[in-house]
């Protein structure tokens, strides 16, 4: 859709958006436009959660807008696969030539399973993201994705005891008298969180960091403990111990609204500080401290990321972590009970946006973190046919999917036929046969919710598309129609889109109407503020409960209460794999990316190379000095970076602050080059931090 029709280019104006990247923060911008050419953007002001910031990346969206490097013409690749080669075509040829191979794979024996969608949260908005392409792949047959690649465990655990993601409000910070920031660089990951927890400290609130890296968060908390990577649940289960054996819960809370509260108190009675304590690697006296702590609180704010539950028993560990807030009775007040995501809190009418009625029949799915296997294996590792299409939008797979190397095989087959949607030419870039360039944020309509507060916002086109760049639900419009798709469900614009996403009889999107976001850009949903969804109890469980006990857990032939399940490479329990790789890797965001979003903005992208972060014990054994360029390797592969020695890490923990380009890497390669295809123990999600490797100092 072209930009927007009441904007005049003649004169200087501010246009209302949105941040459109994978934070929870979802940002409202203001973007000043002056005779066509965007020249500023900041946050609004009036926005009660962005209260005028931005972050450092999105600070700088206008460099990268701009940047020297934009994709701004369909490119045709001309040289072998994987060389970047390609030449300037136009749409008609592009758009012709990929219809016309697309077409020739669905009528072949292999039928249109063959053909495989992927992507993720390059932007989050919905028309952008989760409307066109939804309805195109559905519309032609082509295998389903599902989209498991960063919070799918997390999400199942939230649904296990509380019924869903939904959480407590930040905006009640204010109320809070104990603050624990468990698994989350609050500053990196949510900065837009942090001016309502210094709200709270103001009030009286101490602020504890839980992290087996001592973030530059945990550098400005009250208290930062050390915890080992993947035993938050043990952490959990001895606090509940302390909690109920010092008399410390809200018995009434638990009567009312909760589900298997007696059973809870029989299985955390097994998990005693001192089994707990060599688990975690914390103190005894910590660990009660902290559950004492907890306990008689009146209104404990716990937010937890997505950074915890990337493991083995990921799942189990927000399951378990998701009791506290009920057993405490914290969700009584504002201020109280746990978030991971608002996400269910928004209603938007996702059948009207996606359009499942196309899909002409069931049809596979396969699992993104399982790439590797899907594009090597003969059957995608789930039945069916090979993978012979794969239409990459919004995601860099060759950067940032698991078992990396896996991944470039499987994109290197001369039968495998890649068109890559993008804004630069990214690692999968490289890959394609087709690259077609992709709007930005500030050259198309969306609509935007947020999985860290409870208001809607929409994105309109601040400026011109760049070059002949495309909106995504355009170019996949315009592909539906050269592969002689007509269903009117697939000619939809883009603002018709939006309308039909928000027509819903949800009680709770009363308040979000076009009218209104068009009027102000943001709207709260129709809740109270501060919003405590589960004051009376109310949880979306089968049971109206907080599930302590979960029949659906039980089910599907796991542990129905809550539990400590091990990573799969965990020293306790892979003794022999651990002693040729005795440490733990983490490869969290970097501050100045995310995933890999932004590597190629120079400004952002202070340092050569990618660093490891080693803790001074681990580094002296290792004979490894401040600035070395070190090696970090297991039997999936190896990368290397500049060692970074001191204490912000663990014992035992190593942190290489991700997602590089790698052909911004000196040696071609990333983190994900170590990382694997295994699955965690609820939605299937992948287990990057779950990750032992060793490190030396290279040759």
């Amino acid at each position: 859709m072209a930009i927007d029709a009441t904007h005049d280019p003649e004169t200087t104006q501010v246009i209302r958006g949105a941040c459109p990247h994978d934070c929870p923060d979802c940002c409202a911008t203001l973007v000043t436009v002056e005779r066509g050419r965007a020249t500023k953007i900041q946050g609004d002001p009036n926005h009660p959660f962005t209260q005028g910031f931005l972050c450092a990346k999105v600070n700088r969206y206008l460099e990268r807008t701009y940047h020297k490097d934009r994709l701004t013409t369909p490119l045709r690749r001309v040289g072998p696969k994987g060389s970047g080669k390609f030449e300037p075509a136009t749409w008609e040829e592009a758009l012709t030539d990929i219809a016309a191979k697309l077409n020739v794979i669905r009528a072949s024996s292999d039928g249109p399973q063959a053909i495989l969608p992927y992507s993720y949260a390059g932007t989050m908005g919905y028309v952008q993201a989760e409307s066109m392409d939804r309805r195109f792949f559905h519309a032609i047959g082509a295998s389903k994705l599902d989209r498991t690649i960063c919070s799918t465990a997390g999400a199942v655990g939230m649904q296990m005891t509380v019924g869903a993601n939904v959480g407590a409000d930040g905006e009640g910070l204010p109320w809070s008298d104990l603050v624990l920031l468990w698994g989350t660089n609050t500053l990196t990951a949510n900065p837009h969180l942090w001016p309502h927890v210094l709200k709270a400290r103001e009030n009286g609130a101490t602020i504890i960091a839980i992290d087996p890296i001592r973030t530059r968060t945990a550098e400005q908390c009250d208290e930062w403990i050390g915890i080992r990577p993947g035993t938050d649940a043990a952490l959990a289960l001895a606090m509940m111990h302390v909690i109920f054996a010092e008399g410390l819960e809200d018995a009434d809370y638990i009567e009312q609204y909760t589900l298997g509260g007696d059973q809870l108190r029989e299985r955390v009675k097994e998990w005693s500080p001192a089994r707990a304590a060599p688990l975690t690697g914390i103190p005894e006296e910590t660990i009660i401290s902290l559950a004492r702590r907890y306990g008689r609180a009146k209104s404990a704010f716990l937010r937890i990321n997505y950074g915890l539950q990337r493991h083995g028993g990921g799942g189990m560990a927000v399951r378990t972590l998701a009791c506290l807030p009920a057993v405490c009775g914290h969700w009584r007040r504002p201020g109280g009970g746990i978030q991971l995501s608002m996400s269910k809190s928004f209603q938007f009418n996702k059948d009207a946006l996606m359009r499942p009625d196309l899909l002409p029949g069931p049809v596979r799915t396969i699992n993104m973190i399982r790439l590797g296997d899907a594009l090597n294996t003969a059957d995608a590792g789930v039945g069916g046919p090979p993978v012979k299409a794969i239409v990459v939008y919004n995601s860099n797979p060759a950067a940032v999917a698991p078992d990396r190397n896996a991944v470039v095989r499987g994109l290197s087959r001369e039968d495998l036929f890649t068109v890559v949607l993008e804004h630069f030419q990214t690692d999968t870039a490289d890959w394609a046969d087709w690259l077609l360039p992709a709007t930005t944020q500030l050259e198309h309509w969306d609509v935007h919710f947020s999985y860290g507060h409870l208001y809607a916002s929409l994105n309109r086109p601040a400026i011109a598309p760049m070059g002949e760049a495309k909106p995504n639900s355009e170019i996949f419009r315009l592909l539906a129609a050269k592969m002689g798709l007509d269903h009117p469900a697939l000619r939809e614009d883009d603002l018709s889109i939006i309308r039909g996403a928000l027509d819903t009889t949800s009680p709770i999107m009363k308040t979000v109407t076009l009218d209104s976001l068009m009027d102000k850009g943001w709207v709260r949903l129709n809740v109270p503020t501060p919003h405590v969804p589960f004051a009376e109890g109310n949880f979306p469980t089968p049971s109206g409960k907080c599930e302590f006990y979960s029949e659906r857990l039980k089910a599907q032939g796991m542990d129905p209460l809550p539990t400590f399940t091990p990573p799969h490479e965990f020293p306790e329990t892979t003794p022999e794999l651990a002693a040729r790789f005795p440490l733990n890797l983490i490869s969290s965001p970097r501050h100045q990316f995310l995933n890999s979003t932004f590597v190629n903005v120079d400004s952002l992208r202070r340092d050569a190379s990618p660093e490891i972060v080693l803790n001074t014990a681990d580094a002296a054994v290792r004979s490894i000095v401040d600035g070395a360029r070190v090696v970090v390797g297991n039997d999936r592969g190896f990368f290397t970076g500049i060692a970074r020695v001191n204490d912000s890490v663990r014992e035992g923990v190593a942190n290489a602050p991700s997602i590089w380009w790698t052909k911004l890497a000196s040696d071609g390669k990333n983190a994900n080059d170590t990382t694997s295809q295994l699955e965690t123990d609820m939605g299937h999600g992948p287990v990057f931090y779950d990750n032992l490797v060793e490190i030396r100092v290279a040759d």
